[in-house]
């Protein structure tokens, strides 16, 4: 999805940019637009009993905090975003101001509504990915899918050019226990599928992962 037209409007009414490090947290709420410049970030939910659900990586330029438009008060301020990058820059613009720019603007109302489009498609083939494939296939489409947002390809294979950790792959598949995800890369692991290098998964054989992400 283009980001740039709502990039440019943004830099074009001023906006201030706020700027983040590695791990800091940035918590939504219902007065603000957050609209990532650059860097990478992980949206997630804190859910009620306090465990974390993963929703999704996000690369700048991204609109991140849209998703929070139909949720309660008191679950849209649970919605939280985590730079994983080593810096990340953001656009903070209130929501109301954006939401009278959209009905002014026909250009951000496309951009909007692709933007609902394409989440309601990715949580549609996210939540088949959990049900059909198990939990091992699960992270085998997750971590097929990691290749368009972190890979790099090299001589051995295709690198992650960014640390995921077990417990962030339990979160974004739906899984109780980073035991499994253990157990589940490390058979990945004996089969070469997968190796880790400094900390970063490389991918040596996409094909074996990637039925399960189709």
């Amino acid at each position: 999805m283009n980001c740039d037209y709502v990039l440019k409007y943004l830099e074009k009414m001023e906006v201030p940019i706020v700027s983040k490090k590695n791990h800091d947290i940035i918590m939504c709420g219902l007065e603000k637009m957050i609209f990532l410049k650059e860097g990478v970030v992980k949206v997630s939910s804190i859910l009620e009993d306090g465990r974390e659900y993963n929703i999704t990586y996000a690369k700048g330029p991204n609109l991140l905090s849209l998703m929070s438009d139909t949720l309660r008060e008191d679950v849209a301020y649970r919605i939280r975003i985590r730079v994983e990058s080593e810096e990340a820059s953001f656009f903070l613009v209130g929501r109301e101001d954006f939401s009278r720019a959209v009905k002014q603007d026909e250009k951000l109302k496309e951009y909007v509504e692709a933007y609902y489009r394409e989440n309601l498609q990715r949580a549609l083939y996210r939540q088949k990915c959990m049900t059909m494939n198990g939990k091992s296939g699960a992270i085998y489409a997750f971590l097929y899918n990691l290749i368009s947002l972190f890979g790099k390809e090299i001589k051995e294979g295709i690198l992650i050019d960014m640390q995921v950790t077990n417990d962030d792959i339990a979160g974004f598949c739906g899984i109780s226990t980073r035991n499994s995800v253990n157990r589940i890369l490390r058979g990945l692991r004996e089969e070469n599928v997968i190796r880790i290098v400094d900390n970063k998964i490389l991918i040596l054989n996409a094909d074996y992962l990637k039925p399960y992400a189709d």
